[in-house]
């Protein structure tokens, strides 16, 4: 396909295909560098895995954990949780750290909202976590079909708290921003991702004060409705930059904050830059406390929606044990429930 024509509606653009019209070019990794141990996956409860993408299919939903090829999905599905990824697995956008398909996305499914909430019932799901692709191509970025995911998912669930983590409305924040006041989560995310200096590189099509904005402007909207928000470390940045990321999202009332490393999905997405200790990971986890966060988890395999229960509920960030393992002379992780 050239790269001057639209792709065709409902195509998945990946990999190289993705990336090819994106402002910093990405250079195709030659060799992927070998994983710490700290951030070594056990497999877990393969039938629950697959008790739960059966569910999934049959209702014609997807979850991020799968679009975005997470390395938590054996553990989250395993405990039979999942996070919703609503209004289709095509994104509008093309950042090059993200594993979810680029193109013209389709229609908005009508049922999609109905076929989530069933599911959230019949998993008996305690708390949920819903988000989506970026949708531009939408007049309100997608914000009425979240509102009609919530309110479909409480007329069931009435006991079940929902954390959506939104895109960030570009262009259409004041309606979005509306729109959700008239329905609103229990928890409002928004995923930060990067420093500022690496946006152009690493979220394009995005702006990093739009994105403090959106998070500040809900916080006004709806002041008794916590705020959260994500970000990856190993992809360029400094711990100064971040240390002064946690000062800015504190600066703009957010509540609630998780940080990760950054793990390539394939040698034509963004390279790691380095992998980060888990101490220096710590140094950011002790900065936010100081800063007074309601909860921050920072850890190598922390992601947005990792275990969302716990940490709205206070829980300190899951201790990772290292254990040895005879058969491959490695030290592989597992997680304390």
């Amino acid at each position: 396909m050239s790269d001057n024509r639209k792709p065709e509606q409902g195509v998945k653009l990946r990999g190289a295909e993705k990336v090819a019209r994106i402002p910093v070019k990405v250079v195709p990794t030659v060799e992927v560098p070998r994983k710490p141990d700290w951030i070594r996956v056990k497999m877990t409860a393969p039938e629950e895995v697959q008790r739960i993408k059966t569910t999934l299919r049959a209702q014609k939903l997807h979850t991020v954990c799968e679009e975005a090829a997470c390395p938590n999905l054996p553990e989250c599905f395993g405990g039979g949780t999942a996070t919703f990824m609503i209004m289709g697995d095509i994104c509008t956008r093309r950042c090059p750290f993200c594993d979810v398909a680029h193109g013209r996305p389709n229609a908005l499914d009508p049922d999609e909202p109905r076929h989530m909430a069933e599911t959230i019932s019949n998993l008996k799901l305690k708390y949920a976590v819903i988000t989506s692709v970026d949708r531009d191509d939408l007049r309100d970025g997608g914000a009425q079909h979240f509102v009609d995911c919530i309110k479909e998912a409480r007329s069931l669930s009435p006991n079940t708290l929902l954390e959506i983590l939104v895109p960030d409305f570009r262009g259409r924040m004041d309606i979005a921003l509306r729109i959700m006041t008239e329905c609103p989560p229990d928890v409002f995310n928004h995923n930060i991702e990067t420093v500022p200096r690496l946006y152009k590189a690493m979220r394009p099509g995005s702006d990093y004060q739009h994105s403090l904005d959106l998070l500040k402007m809900f916080k006004e909207y709806c002041p008794d409705i916590p705020t959260k928000c994500g970000l990856m470390v190993g992809i360029g940045e400094t711990e100064e930059e971040v240390i002064s990321l946690l000062d800015d999202l504190k600066a703009h009332g957010v509540d609630y904050v998780t940080i990760g490393q950054y793990l390539q999905p394939s040698k034509q997405h963004a390279p790691i830059d380095r992998f980060v200790s888990p101490e220096e990971f710590e140094r950011y986890a002790v900065h936010g406390r100081k800063l007074g966060f309601r909860n921050i988890w920072s850890a190598p395999m922390v992601r947005s929606s990792y275990f969302a229960d716990r940490q709205y509920h206070g829980e300190p960030v899951p201790e990772v044990r290292r254990k040895a393992d005879p058969a491959k002379k490695i030290a592989v992780q597992t997680i304390e429930a």
